[in-house]
């Protein structure tokens, strides 16, 4: 298996054989790896990758609107029966914007289509590859809860608290005066926006399951309920960035494919991924979403000593 150490070891022979800038011989290395992972596989396959490891905090690393215009590009003049493989390397991003990637992509491909999960895919990136029909994960990999965050507060927890409140000030009014200083920070309608909030993640997720991951078990809807019930807790989490590796998942009855079971895949996929982690740690790539042959879209920093100016561009991230 190439690891990541090989892979930094030939970007530098390439790069010195050819002499041929860094940038560019990172592209040319990691679409080589990406196109023998679509050949072994026979099946179409898009990388959609964020630098949020290396470069945490900046605007432009989460699931957004954006992402659209980059899959239309990828999967323009793709051979659709074929399927697709969703590499997914993400912390997650706005609900709105994966339910309507989600719609685009099984339109494009019907229930066909698998996550691929090297490292991590948190809360919206979860939700994405709950959509799936399966999920590729090793014993590195892990998924996290999905339940939504409104402006960095977790709205499950908005909603229990309120409800904890309300039950021990009708049990004792005096505790009123205890909670009138927590619950005075809220803005009016945020509980309403909360819970409208919890309820529109569980419903996408619900319905997802039901129609792809699922779809062929006759006890689909209590199955997805038990799924969702335990991912977007936030009391059973404790934590918004809580990793949740394979077992538990495969506990939920999430549909999961062990990577080690295909050690060939195995091989292929974790040098691809190495490959993009060396690209979001040397170039000014914030994100890119590429497919197996060599079409990529790449949001970039502008700037590199001005975070927040980015750009938005086809090609390679050099």
């Amino acid at each position: 298996m190439a690891n990541w150490h090989d892979v930094l070891n030939e970007i530098g022979r390439h790069q010195q054989e050819h002499a041929i800038a860094s940038a560019q011989t990172i592209d040319i290395v990691r679409r080589k790896y990406l196109k023998e992972l679509s050949e072994l596989t026979n099946r179409n396959t898009i990388a959609y990758y964020s630098g949020f490891l290396t470069k945490p905090n900046v605007e432009g690393i989460d699931i957004n609107d954006d992402d659209t215009n980059a899959f239309m590009s990828c999967i323009n003049g793709m051979d659709r029966s074929k399927g697709l493989d969703l590499i997914l390397h993400t912390p997650g991003g706005a609900i709105a914007a994966t339910e309507s990637l989600t719609n685009y992509l099984r339109q494009m491909f019907g229930r066909d289509i698998r996550a691929i999960v090297p490292q991590i895919a948190m809360s919206a990136g979860t939700m994405l590859s709950l959509t799936c029909k399966s999920i590729v994960l090793g014993k590195q990999s892990s998924l996290g809860p999905i339940d939504p965050q409104i402006g960095g507060i977790p709205a499950d927890v908005v909603v229990t608290e309120f409800q904890r409140a309300y039950k021990e000030i009708k049990e004792d009014p005096i505790k009123a005066h205890v909670w009138a200083p927590i619950l005075s920070r809220y803005m009016p309608s945020f509980l309403t926006q909360c819970e409208y909030a919890v309820e529109w993640s569980k419903k996408f997720v619900q319905e997802a399951l039901e129609t792809n991951m699922l779809a062929d078990l006759d006890d689909k809807s209590t199955k997805a309920a038990v799924i969702v019930s335990a991912l977007s807790s936030a009391e059973v989490n404790k934590a918004h960035n809580k990793h949740i590796h394979i077992d538990r998942l495969r506990d939920l009855g999430v549909s999961v494919e062990r990577l080690e079971d295909d050690p060939s895949f195995q091989e292929a996929l974790l040098t691809v991924h190495h490959c993009f982690i060396h690209t979001m740690a040397s170039t000014t790539a914030l994100k890119i979403v590429e497919n197996n042959v060599g079409r990529a879209a790449v949001r970039h920093l502008a700037q590199p000593s001005v975070p927040k100016s980015i750009s938005f561009g086809f090609g390679g991230p050099s």
